[in-house]
């Protein structure tokens, strides 16, 4: 069987391109330490992990002609645990904002949490009683274009206060430029607005609550808070995270972490990896209306 660098044919398989993009920006061996050689190669080992995450399957059913599956595991733990995919995930965001004309520092974000269910239990299960979903919660803190800034997964049960709390807590010294976020009512609302306060205070954040028009039943596409909702939904195409199959929550995170990463990758090797379609159409233009296509670097907040 052949166990070189062959490239399997499959949709979730990194390009050319992309792979031009991303190598050097992966940790570089050190042949001074020795060691055998890789019998895997690199670009075999994340074509195998994109296809995990894309395809939703389990490790061990991975198909044959792609790097074992331990192999495969091994790289993607081993780059969790030394913060490889939240560096690459980050230089990768920072060159996207430069190439849309945007300062590397974001100024505003915006804030949600998914409650998602979970598959074979593991650490940090809870019960989300509101959303009536025992699992984990997924909170994302985003860009004004839906880039991600930061993820936290944590127990289901965590309330949004809470959750946001660990989402924002020493995020000045990752974005020293942030200065204002934007949440929904489930953050600050009449019964309690601790989280304003405690923004201010810790972090010099303004927290600015997107209210749902009460008068309005079902869906409602409300301003800026749709940017977050949209990220979501574009984690939501791989597979892997329709559900959290993960046992830790790191792991939860660098799955997170990785499908961003894709879609990065894609954007600046021009590929266009999003169905075409009224949703795409819209969304495209309600960001040209807000301006964050084409905002200079100091007018996120505007």
């Amino acid at each position: 069987m052949c166990v070189c660098s062959c490239k399997p044919a499959y949709d979730s398989s990194l390009s050319d391109a992309q792979w031009a993009l991303l190598q050097p920006l992966l940790p570089q061996p050190d042949r001074r330490r020795g060691g055998r050689p890789l019998v895997h190669s690199r670009r075999l080992v994340l074509d195998t992990i994109l296809y995990v995450l894309t395809t939703g399957c389990p490790w061990r059913a991975i198909p044959h002609d792609l790097a074992p599956w331990w192999v495969a595991y091994r790289w993607f733990a081993t780059w969790s645990a030394d913060g490889t995919w939240a560096r690459v995930h980050d230089l990768l965001r920072d060159r996207l904002r430069t190439a849309d004309g945007r300062d590397p520092q974001p100024s505003a974000g915006v804030l949600d949490s998914q409650s998602i269910k979970t598959s074979h239990g593991g650490q940090a299960i809870g019960y989300d009683a509101g959303k009536r979903v025992r699992g984990r919660k997924r909170h994302l803190l985003v860009d004004t274009g839906g880039l991600l800034l930061r993820a936290v997964v944590h127990s289901a049960g965590v309330q949004e206060r809470a959750g946001a709390k660990l989402v924002l807590a020493g995020i000045q010294r990752t974005y020293p430029r942030l200065g204002l976020v934007w949440v929904d009512g489930g953050y600050v609302n009449a019964i309690d607005t601790s989280l304003i306060g405690w923004a201010a205070t810790h972090t010099g954040i303004d927290i600015v609550a997107v209210p749902r028009n009460a008068s309005v039943r079902g869906f409602q596409v409300l301003p800026r808070r749709w940017v977050v909702e949209r990220t979501f939904a574009w984690l939501t195409r791989c597979r892997r995270l329709a559900r959290d199959y993960e046992r830790k929550t790191a792991h939860s995170e660098a799955m997170i972490q990785v499908a961003s990463i894709r879609l990065m990758l894609a954007r600046l090797a021009g590929h266009d990896v999003e169905p075409h379609g009224p949703v795409e159409t819209e969304a495209a233009r309600r960001l040209a209306e807000d301006g964050t296509l084409t905002q200079q670097p100091d007018t996120d907040q505007q």
